[in-house]
């Protein structure tokens, strides 16, 4: 009886993700019935011969669907680093962009919009900057030589505050009619104008990321038991962190590269899985990926119609993740993690 319940768990929160994508495709300012969706996702194939039109045709395979998809990726690798992250510092207020990878991503693609005014270069120096501000939070927790976590942790935020500050200069010497209202919106974070490009920036590190992070799920809860107790289980414990803290940060980067700092997934999706599955990392990272998902897609078609113009999803994550993550530690009373 476990057995068949634990089998239809698992084939819920894998098609969660998916029914999620379905209802994006249906959604939007051009409504299609999910019967035209289905229409127009296989006429991609010859085979079926369904004749669609161009515009149904550019709506769901140009525009919707990678979409929906990059949002997928997007949200589940936030989750994912959130939870590893949480696991591996045993704190439950860390999230996906303790180590500073947020605000350096978000100093690359402010630089990018000042140096080149495009969008192409947008990526890899938001990629590359991300990645960078996770090498200095470790250099600087490398001061004790033992690297304990806490100061891993406030060389995250040191760092963070060093990028921070230096997009704010950026801000005050761009443009103020092209490039800074360019960076604004880039740092409120959108899925607007992305396309099947942006997925293949973000899906390399996003999924090197994850599977590191799932392969190393069992050392992440032998960390969260302390570096004693994992020494004497025979657990290498600098490498193990040094994986999870490079997995969970190139899952990050690929992320934030491509869709702008979304703040409190990270955070709070990881919980409502600690509520729902408990603290074994072995299913909370693959169930934070498929919740974190789903979240996103879902706050992505809120932003899409709930004004005439798209709203920034960093703004509806917090204005939903903020009262939300009371509610949970009303919930939890603080206990539970």
């Amino acid at each position: 009886m476990a057995s068949k319940k634990n089998i239809a768990s698992a084939l819920l929160f894998i098609a969660l993700p998916v029914i999620c994508i379905c209802l994006s495709l249906c959604i939007g300012r051009y409504p299609l019935p999910l019967s035209d969706v289905l229409k127009i996702l296989l006429s991609r194939f010859e085979s079926f011969h369904i004749s669609v039109t161009d515009i149904q045709y550019g709506v769901v395979w140009d525009i919707r669907l990678p979409r929906a998809v990059l949002g997928a990726l997007v949200g589940g690798s936030l989750a994912v680093s959130g939870a590893a992250f949480q696991g591996l510092f045993k704190n439950p207020l860390v999230s996906s962009g303790i180590l500073g990878v947020s605000a350096g991503a978000g100093f690359g693609a402010t630089l990018a919009i000042l140096l080149f005014h495009s969008l192409a270069a947008v990526y890899p120096f938001a990629l590359g900057f991300g990645i960078l501000a996770v090498m200095l939070s470790c250099m600087i927790g490398r001061v004790y030589q033992s690297t304990p976590s806490i100061m891993l942790v406030l060389g995250g935020v040191i760092v963070a505050s060093v990028f921070s500050a230096l997009i704010s200069f950026a801000k005050f010497v761009a443009d103020p009619y092209e490039q800074l209202p360019a960076i604004v919106f880039w740092l409120m974070g959108s899925l607007a104008n992305v396309g099947y490009k942006e997925i293949q920036v973000a899906i390399i590190p996003i999924l090197i990321g994850f599977a590191g992070l799932y392969g190393i799920s069992w050392r992440i809860n032998v960390l969260s038991m302390g570096d004693k107790e994992a020494h004497s289980l025979g657990i290498n414990v600098r490498l193990s962190k040094a994986i999870v803290i490079i997995c969970a940060s190139l899952a990050t980067a690929g992320a934030v590269s491509v869709s702008g700092i979304i703040g409190w997934i990270g955070l709070v999706i990881p919980h409502i899985g600690r509520m729902l599955v408990g603290n074994d990392n072995r299913i909370l990272i693959p169930v934070s990926f498929s919740l974190g998902a789903s979240f996103l897609i879902l706050v992505d078609n809120l932003g899409r119609i709930l004004t005439g113009s798209e709203i920034p999803l960093g703004i509806l994550t917090a204005i939903i993740g903020g009262p939300f993550f009371v509610y949970l530690l009303k919930k939890t009373k603080g206990g539970g993690w």
